[in-house]
């Protein structure tokens, strides 16, 4: 049907608007990304604003060069990485099971998940069940006690509902065993809600950083989002007055904000990479899992 000059006007006005927000959203983006390849001189006399003054690339060189920057790098990689795949494979092994009606006890186990979404334990008694199953200071104290999320065990559930039954009881019937028929039929049938857990859990490993705060002292430890928050913190002496931060940088070179600029574009890279290939599972995933069942 063809749209009255009233209406495109109307459109057209909505895809401006939308334009401008976009351009709103990606501004302080841009500013940091143009700090990044500015001088410090530049940005603390404040002509940096979304293009760079005195283009250069020393700060990046600095950043990818310092070994605790890179370490910090390689310990968020690893803990998305290994952190989401224990995330999906866990939730996909309970939600299954509780989308089949007759399992016996299915109504009780599904009444504790929604109950862990609305009572939790409290800070203090997470810590001192991390300690004594003796979690503090290990890399697996940012997968283990997170390894579960209620909220995407539902969508899961709900999705696997509507994968139909004929399938399942087809694979029964060739000697298909549970699992297999989880791995090979339902999972893939699944792909767009898989996809949107897996996007929702591998941006909180990579931006977390208060598990670490609670329960890791090791510095060889410590995620990217860790070094980052020191980072940022550290003054002009080059003494973190609240963390006690020493870094291998030169500490007038640390000061310089176009080296945190840098650092701050070098962490947000690369999940920026990972989004595109699952965005457009993204909204399907949750509105899907949302409405069946």
């Amino acid at each position: 049907m063809r749209l009255t000059k009233g209406e495109q006007i109307v459109s057209a006005l909505n895809y401006i608007f939308l334009g401008l927000f976009a351009l709103l959203a990606l501004a302080p983006f841009v500013h940091v990304l143009a700090q990044s390849l500015s001088s410090h001189q530049a940005i603390t006399s404040g002509r940096v604003s979304l293009w760079p003054v005195d283009f250069s690339f020393e700060a990046y060189s600095r950043v990818l060069s310092e070994q605790e920057f890179l370490r910090s790098f390689q310990i968020s990689v690893l803990r998305t990485v290994v952190g989401t795949v224990v995330n999906v494979v866990l939730t996909c092994l309970l939600a299954y099971p509780l989308s089949k009606a007759f399992i016996k006890g299915r109504s009780v186990i599904m009444f504790l998940v929604v109950f862990s979404m609305m009572f939790g334990g409290g800070m203090i008694p997470t810590f001192l069940i991390v300690k004594e199953t003796g979690l503090l200071n290990t890399f697996w104290a940012y997968i283990i006690p997170g390894a579960v999320s209620a909220f995407n065990v539902i969508i899961i559930k709900n999705f696997f509902q509507s994968v139909p039954a004929e399938l399942e009881e087809s694979a029964k019937i060739d000697g298909g065993s549970n699992l297999g028929i989880l791995f090979r039929i339902v999972i893939p049938l699944s792909m767009p809600a898989i996809a949107t857990i897996t996007l929702f859990h591998a941006v909180g490993h990579w931006n977390s950083f208060f598990d670490t705060v609670l329960y890791v002292t090791d510095r060889k430890l410590f995620p990217l989002q860790v070094y980052l928050r020191e980072l940022v913190m550290f003054n002009q002496s080059g003494i973190d007055n609240n963390s006690g931060y020493s870094a291998n940088l030169d500490s007038t070179l640390l000061a310089l904000e176009s080296l945190k600029a840098a650092a701050l574009i070098a962490s947000t890279v690369p999940i920026l990479i990972v989004y595109p290939f699952l965005q457009k599972y993204f909204v399907k995933g949750i509105m899907l899992g949302s409405v069946k069942g």
